[in-house]
């Protein structure tokens, strides 16, 4: 059980650490004079209400990098407690959520992943999600699929400081 935990801990807050280390905000990629090869955004949060206020910005962001690169590739990694919001029993409790994903994936060609891995240690199988959320073997994992394609990760700020500053 304590293996189990510290190897949570480890893929949770490992990935952020690194985030921070390889990543530009939005503005930075913004005021980027080429664009860059893609752009994967990652929401990773303990609050499980954080799809909320992750989503909206992540539509928001995705938008204006449309604007400044036309047809610049995007995806979407999901692998934090929010996550689970998009598990099938919850699509009509999430009705919006629900919506706002499959409308990045239709309108956007922004494809939405989540961690098989952490929706493993929570005792959730990969069938849980609907067939418009890819669950991937790993969010890390994803993410540095995406980046060994040149794609700028672009860390989704925690639901708490969106909250904060009504972004």
């Amino acid at each position: 059980m304590l293996l189990r935990a510290a190897l949570l801990m480890l893929c949770t807050w490992l990935p952020m650490g690194a985030a921070a280390a390889n990543s530009l905000t939005l503005e930075q990629l913004l005021a980027r004079a080429t664009p860059p090869a893609g752009v994967v955004f990652e929401i990773v949060d303990r609050d499980p209400q954080a799809l909320e206020f992750a989503l909206p910005w992540v539509r928001q962001a995705a938008e204006k990098l449309e604007e400044r690169f036309p047809g610049l590739p995007m995806a979407l990694v999901s692998h934090g407690q929010e996550m689970f919001a998009l598990q099938e029993k919850d699509k009509a409790k999430n009705a919006a959520l629900h919506e706002q994903v499959q409308s990045l994936k239709r309108d956007k060609g922004i494809p939405v992943h989540v961690c098989e891995t952490y929706a493993g240690w929570k005792g959730v199988a990969p069938e849980a999600f609907p067939a418009y959320v890819d669950v991937a073997p790993s969010g890390p994992s994803q993410i540095n699929n995406y980046l060994a394609l040149d794609y700028q990760r672009l860390v989704v700020p925690r639901a708490a400081v969106l909250r904060r500053t009504g972004k």
